[in-house]
């Protein structure tokens, strides 16, 4: 018996001296514990070497498809056909396409599985001419050759970046939302009439940083930043503000803050663009029905585009509201009818009514579009285009028939009740049903319980005189 056995440097087929050893399957490894007894049961025949890793890569992504390579084929044809001996492959798959292809019996069983281990563990010494650092070195570069051959390594379709960028812009906002609230209050201290006159969070630390002191905004231009009626506003605040005076260092760290608030909100807009672009190169079809932010949000939750494209329709609709989800399972209350789906703005643009139906079906129509960008090779928008003017016609239609359930009158339908009210009269009054209601009488009247009988006392007044 021969037997295929398949290493990162290359091709080799042993020849079995021993076959009855390998009829005792859990004392096979014993045989194979030094390389002296492990040339005892199996010899080397033959060594097809690999050029490169390259080669290498085709031959094993070749294996793993079940297919055989051409290099195998020519070693099988010249090795194994000539000797006339069945074949020990690992893989059966392998060893039914060998048998299909060049009509030879191949074996696959525990033994062989057994027989393969204890050849791999000793390998060195099986295998002249091949030193240990060349196959380590081999073994890795070809490991990470497979490696990016499985995932199918694209730059641009990496949805890890997508992840980090959007955990980082929601942590930008809450730092944000932080240090302006934290901007406000401390400066509200000296200039308070000022955070009523401007809303803006970056224009007013803007104008902070321009200005400074209260003081200097009488000599102050700020149309730039402003309009003239706001300006003109801001200035006469300025001079008769009740707020209290502060040193120039207090002003300084003020300044310093304002500063913070600006180049972390320019990093904020850029970061937004890169992740627009990016969720345009990795999930268009996404990105077109429920948003950038909340299609990122989702791939997010999900860990990655092909965890979410396993996900049905119904986990989709409500991914965000887990803890709602079982707090009303627990409770035995209504289900969460949409989790982050509800910020799409599809849904956002419905009435309350029809929130739920709408959350539903753009869910049904969003997997799609999910298993279209991870599984699809296409890169075009063109389908999530498609169903989102569907979901918009929907939506049309369903606000259209609640206007016109509203649009009737109080009046028509109380005209409706009276006219079946008046035809069930007439009827019921006809000669026909005259017998019925004679029966209806005479039922009314057995049904009514019998009156009891008052006594009547007469007093008579003759014994008075």
């Amino acid at each position: 018996m021969l037997v295929l056995f398949e290493t990162s440097v290359g091709y080799a087929i042993f020849k079995v001296l021993n076959e009855k050893k390998l009829q005792e399957v859990d004392s096979l490894w014993k045989e194979f514990e030094t390389p002296e007894k492990a040339n005892k049961i199996v010899k080397l025949k033959h060594f097809e070497k690999f050029q490169d890793t390259a080669e290498a890569l085709a031959a094993f992504t070749a294996l793993m498809e079940g297919k055989i390579n051409k290099q195998l084929k020519k070693v099988l044809k010249k090795i194994v056909k000539e000797a006339h001996e069945p074949l020990a492959v690992a893989d059966a798959k392998l060893g039914g396409v060998i048998k299909e292809k060049l009509n030879l019996s191949c074996i696959h069983s525990p033994v062989v599985n057994e027989l393969m281990r204890g050849i791999r563990s000793q390998m060195d010494g099986l295998i002249p001419g091949v030193e240990p650092r060349e196959m380590a070195a081999m073994c890795l570069g070809l490991a990470h050759s497979l490696s990016r051959y499985r995932l199918k390594f694209s730059a641009d379709k990496v949805d890890t970046m997508i992840v980090q960028a959007i955990s980082l812009l929601d942590d930008l906002d809450k730092e944000l939302n932080n240090y302006i609230m934290r901007c406000r209050e401390w400066y509200g201290w000296h200039f308070p009439e000022l955070g009523k006159i401007i809303s803006d969070n970056l224009t007013y630390c803007k104008c902070l940083q321009k200005v400074g002191d209260r003081k200097n905004y009488a000599s102050a231009k700020l149309s730039e930043l402003l309009p003239e009626e706001v300006e003109a506003e801001v200035k006469a605040a300025a001079e008769i503000s009740m707020g209290t005076e502060v040193s120039e260092e207090d002003i300084c760290n003020i300044l310093h803050l304002c500063t913070q608030v600006i180049e972390i909100s320019e990093y904020r807009t850029q970061l937004y663009e890169y992740l627009q672009n990016r969720m345009m190169a990795i999930a268009p079809n996404v990105t077109v029905m429920v948003g950038e932010l909340v299609g990122a949000r989702l791939i997010a939750h999900a860990g990655s585009l092909l965890n979410l494209a396993k996900h049905a329709a119904s986990t989709v609709q409500i991914l965000g509201a887990e803890k709602a989800l079982f707090r009303a399972l627990k409770s035995r209350r209504d289900t969460p009818k949409y989790g982050l789906i509800y910020h799409a703005s599809l849904v956002g643009q419905t009435s309350p009514k029809h929130k739920g139906k709408i959350s539903r079906m753009l869910a049904a129509k969003t997997v799609l579009a999910i298993r279209y960008d991870a599984f699809g090779e296409d890169s075009s928008s063109a389908m999530g285009v498609e169903n989102r003017a569907k979901l918009e016609a929907r939506l049309r239609t369903l606000e259209d028939r609640g206007i016109r359930k509203i649009s009737g009158t109080g009046k028509a339908l109380a005209k409706t009740e009276k006219y079946e009210h008046k035809r069930l009269t007439i009827l019921l009054v006809t000669p026909h049903f005259q017998p019925v209601l004679k029966n209806i009488k005479r039922m009314k009247l057995l049904k009514r319980k019998p009156k009891k009988p008052r006594l009547k006392l007469k007093v008579s007044l003759n014994f008075f005189f």
